[in-house]
């Protein structure tokens, strides 16, 4: 289940090799502005773990498009479900990420976000390399695509450093619920149980 936590949530990763060398300035400013609000949110004193969690999500919804996330993760399938079947598993997909993400909220409290550089996949598909400075002294690497739609930035995917290592949250996530869905005949009633389970077994884990 650890393996699967730290690899589990989708926002959209693709392998980055062959980058062209370019740095996109305006989307490294919506990565530095955005990711220090959120870091300052995190480090409010006068917020419960109950309201800091609360702002979190209400930061998912404003910067990352988890519509798209959730249709990349499981490929052919998101144009097989029927309308009613797609937007039950958003819902628990959305669940699921959130859930993610607040086990490892406590992690990525530090004092500031410094962003290093960045490297420009398109005209409007970039990555920010960005540092977490921590008050322990253990910094944190966080890398963001960042997708620029008409001019409106978004992220939509994060690798993030877990257990030592950067993982780009939705290549691991993407394999195994679409194994799960050749295996299932296509079910989504299937995948959303999985990821219901999922959910329910990482705040578990996090309660104990």
């Amino acid at each position: 289940m650890k393996r699967t936590i730290t690899l589990g949530l989708a926002m959209v990763g693709l392998a980055l090799t062959a980058l062209p060398a370019a740095a996109d300035a305006k989307t490294e400013a919506y990565v530095q502005t955005n990711a220090s609000e959120v870091l300052a949110t995190l480090n409010d004193p006068s917020l419960t773990a109950e309201e800091r969690t609360k702002a979190f999500s209400v930061y998912m919804d404003k910067f990352t498009d988890l519509d798209a996330v959730s249709n990349f993760v499981i490929g052919k399938y998101s144009r097989r479900f029927t309308d009613a079947e797609l937007a039950a598993y958003r819902k628990a997909f959305r669940a699921y990420a959130l859930a993610v993400y607040e086990s490892q909220l406590d992690d990525y409290r530090g004092k500031e976000v410094i962003v290093k550089d960045s490297v420009d996949r398109s005209a409007d598909d970039s990555i920010v390399n960005t540092v977490i400075k921590r008050q322990d002294g253990k910094d944190m690497d966080v890398r963001w695509r960042v997708l620029n739609r008409d001019g409106k930035y978004q992220v939509v995917d994060v690798a993030l450093n877990l257990d030592g290592n950067l993982i780009w949250l939705g290549i691991e996530q993407r394999a195994q619920f679409i194994a799960l869905l050749d295996r299932s005949n296509g079910s989504a009633e299937v995948l959303i149980k999985k990821i219901e389970s999922m959910t329910t077994e990482l705040k578990t884990s996090k309660r104990s």
